[in-house]
């Protein structure tokens, strides 16, 4: 059995780990199937630069807004789908290729599981292999959850991993899930063509976010998409290319093409971290203290495969925290999960950051909340957006920041100041008043909503 200083399972955020300082070190990295993870091959990446195109689509066919005579020839749906996974693919190879070619790192192309403690059988093409490790790194991230109507059916469906590749957009494409990446894709493929209806088990659409947002998001959509809200899934029959989707109040939903997100469960059922002495939680997430150390000696989680906050910028910070602490085991640092941002990239965007107004009700908190419009400021004007705003949540007297929501253009950007200003520790007011802020620039809806506080 070969031996490694260092094992790393899960070359995404995992590969990260690795950096120049551990060149004096054998190190190995276990891949079952994508450099680079779900990010760069099925994730933040791909479906982003596939819904900038929808938004250029989108504006093209709303031109007349602006007083331009514009029409919208065709989305050609297979050279976008080459161009953006071109370069991706190209990314992921290079990737693979530059850490085999590292005189110090080996990597094993199949899934590990574990024998034993810091005992590994990896089984690939070539057959299988047992390697054992000073430490090891768990970042095995997660895969989409399939329902059991959907899977019992036989028939065929299509998750984040795979519908992105395909060749063709549907005709009709019925989507699962209200969440983030529901919502997102079917921003896509409306961009491209498709007619699309949302089963969603909420009432609203994106409920985890802040109920303003999700209710205006909810509002907005529904002359874009047939919404069948607060509807359960019951049975999927047909025939591949002519589904029909049976709801629990009898109505039915016939589409070409079934997308199933209705969220994702991490892969550590697939390592048998039993023989590890590995910890999970009930939902599977394995068990990490602040350290990311799990509850074996010598073996660390990061990601989507133990993190709260299964999000590719946590994981990332989480692969710095690891690689910190595999080499001053005297000097640990600790991942912070508290004010971590995150974006949802339809059109409008949305953005957040801390507690939702429901978050501060249910903890108790007093609070206020400013609010200002994007059709308040001159920018906005000029964006003819009627829909678009900021909202702000912050402690009475001292005008600490609790939480912060946007929807409307750039919403991802905007962000950032109020995120600064509640990790620093910078007062709404002091934001507010102190720096200048640009005029007329899209800013000023954030200064705007600030000012609005009642503190």
């Amino acid at each position: 059995m070969r031996h490694h200083d260092l094992v790393v399972i899960g070359a995404g955020s995992g590969n990260a780990v690795v950096d120049d300082s551990f060149a004096d070190l054998d190190v190995a990295v276990v891949e079952e199937r994508w450099f680079g993870g779900t990010c760069l091959n099925s994730g933040c990446i791909p479906s982003k630069m596939l819904a900038y195109t929808a938004r250029v689509a989108r504006t093209v066919r709303e031109a007349g807004r602006y007083d331009v005579d514009a029409e919208l020839g065709a989305v050609h749906w297979r050279q976008m789908r080459d161009r953006v996974f071109g370069r991706l693919d190209a990314e992921r190879d290079s990737g693979r290729r530059g850490r085999a070619q590292e005189d110090s790192v080996t990597v094993y192309e199949g899934r590990a599981r574990f024998v034993g403690p810091r005992s590994l059988r990896i089984e690939g093409e070539r057959g299988a292999v047992d390697i054992s490790a000073g430490q090891i790194v768990v970042a095995v991230g997660g895969r989409p959850l399939v329902p059991g109507p959907v899977a019992e059916s036989g028939l065929p469906y299509e998750t984040s991993d795979t519908v992105m590749r395909i060749d063709a957009p549907p005709r009709r494409l019925a989507i699962l899930g209200g969440g983030y990446i529901a919502a997102e894709l079917a921003e896509v493929f409306a961009g491209t063509g498709s007619h699309v209806t949302v089963v969603e088990k909420e009432e609203r659409l994106l409920g985890p976010q802040d109920e303003t947002v999700a209710e205006r998001f909810t509002e907005l959509v529904r002359s874009r998409y047939d919404l069948r809200l607060g509807r359960e899934l019951t049975a999927v029959d047909g025939e591949p290319g002519a589904l029909r989707l049976t709801l629990d109040d009898g109505t039915t939903v016939e589409a070409d093409m079934l997308l199933v997100a209705v969220g994702r469960v991490p892969n550590s059922d697939r390592l048998n971290l039993e023989a590890a002495g590995v910890a999970t939680h009930d939902d599977g997430r394995v068990v990490v203290d602040r350290y990311q150390r799990t509850t074996a000696e010598g073996v660390f989680a990061l990601g989507d495969v133990c993190s709260p906050v299964p999000l590719k910028h946590v994981a990332n910070r989480e692969a710095k925290v690891v690689a910190h602490n595999l080499r001053h085991p005297d000097d640990l640092i600790a991942a912070d999960h508290d004010l971590v941002p995150a974006a949802v990239f339809t059109e409008p965007q949305i953005a957040s950051v801390g507690a939702t107004e429901q978050d501060c009700r249910d903890r108790g908190l007093d609070y206020v909340v400013g609010m200002a419009g994007y059709g308040d400021v001159a920018y906005g004007w000029a964006m003819e957006d009627t829909t678009g705003f900021c909202k702000v949540l912050a402690e009475p007297g001292s005008g600490r920041l609790i939480g912060a929501h946007l929807m409307g253009a750039e919403a991802s950007t905007l962000i950032q100041p109020l995120l600064l200003a509640a990790t620093l520790g910078i007062d709404a007011t002091t934001l507010a008043e102190s720096p200048y802020w640009i005029h007329p620039a899209l800013t000023e809806v954030v200064e705007n909503a600030l000012l609005d506080l009642d503190l």
